[in-house]
């Protein structure tokens, strides 16, 4: 691990305001992805900003029914919540099917959010990764990519993004609120936070270098019966091949967002109106485009019988 300096902010607009002074800045709250990878000095800091100090670690109610979820509320604890459990189960559901509960215990709402993908390219200093060294090309591409995207790939990546929690919060229509140095904030939504790969896979989001987030926001609850499915190589401990998040209504109408087989939660809107002719139809629009490898083909079949599996409990 490579030197690096420290302070903890006492406010938000303070920690931005050290994230604009020092171009080298990393926030950390629970660090269970950064000091791993400043460990492997795939992330160099130069200077950490500690923000756990910054009172942003509380659910509370949003203006508009729904719920203000502060960027440090632990996973553990926003699984549990009674609140989400009753109003969003699917994000519930999704936190519970990520990690160990010592992690969910340590990781935050927002460091969740931020975490980098989980290529095992990426964590192999000694093979070329774009997401980490660009320029240096993707060795994934042509290597063993069982784990890898099938739909909104370049030439450039075919990582996908490891969360669990975001695909809930896509299918739940989130936004992201932040602060900046100079005092501004904005509210973005969850389906412009994460970017995808393009010629620049190694920015992984649209926040500015001095851009906190400092909460989640979960629009007034739409009801439903919600589920969220994993299909992964083990029981535990492991990331998602493919995963759904559902949202269906008593007509049949519903959402639905993917996980582990995009750089970001994967949702297509236009695709939902053929829920009521079942996950076949539906399907073949979410995947309209997918470039697949010998590894990771099996992903597109396996993403109808996921869905098929995440919209059973509404039929019964």
């Amino acid at each position: 691990m490579k030197a690096f300096s420290y302070e903890r902010a006492r406010t938000p607009a303070d920690a931005a305001r050290a994230a604009a002074a020092n171009p080298g800045a990393k926030f950390v709250a629970g660090g269970t992805n950064l000091l791993d990878l400043m460990k492997l000095e795939i992330e160099t800091p130069t200077h950490l900003i500690d923000v756990n100090g910054l009172g942003l670690d509380k659910v509370e109610p949003a203006d508009d029914g729904g719920l203000r979820v502060g960027a440090l509320v632990r996973n553990g604890d926003l699984a549990a919540d009674p609140r989400v459990r009753r109003d969003y189960p699917v994000l519930s559901r999704a936190l519970l099917a990520g990690a160990s509960g010592q992690l969910r215990n340590m990781a935050t709402t927002a460091g969740n959010l931020l975490q980098r993908t989980r290529c095992p390219y990426f964590y192999d200093t000694n093979m070329p990764c774009n997401k980490r060294v660009p320029g240096s090309g993707c060795s994934a591409i042509g290597g063993y990519s069982r784990q890898h995207a099938v739909v909104g790939v370049s030439d450039a990546c075919i990582a996908t993004h490891p969360s669990d929690m975001a695909v809930a919060m896509r299918v739940l229509d989130a936004r992201v609120g932040t602060v900046r140095a100079d005092g501004s904030t904005r509210a973005i939504p969850i389906a412009d936070f994460h970017r995808l790969p393009g010629d620049t896979p190694h920015v992984d989001t649209v926040l500015a270098r001095d851009e906190l987030i400092v909460d989640v926001t979960l629009p007034r609850p739409v009801g439903g019966t919600q589920s969220y499915r994993k299909v992964r190589d083990r029981a535990s401990y492991a990331f998602a091949l493919v995963s759904v998040a559902a949202i269906v209504q008593r007509d049949g109408s519903g959402r639905v967002a993917f996980g582990g087989i995009a750089h970001k939660p994967w949702r297509v809107e236009a695709a939902e109106a053929a829920l009521p002719r079942g996950p076949k139809a539906v399907a073949e629009q979410v995947l309209a485009g997918a470039r697949t490898t010998s590894d990771n083909a099996f992903k597109l079949p396996l993403v109808e019988r996921t869905l098929a599996a995440a919209l059973e409990p509404a039929r019964t």
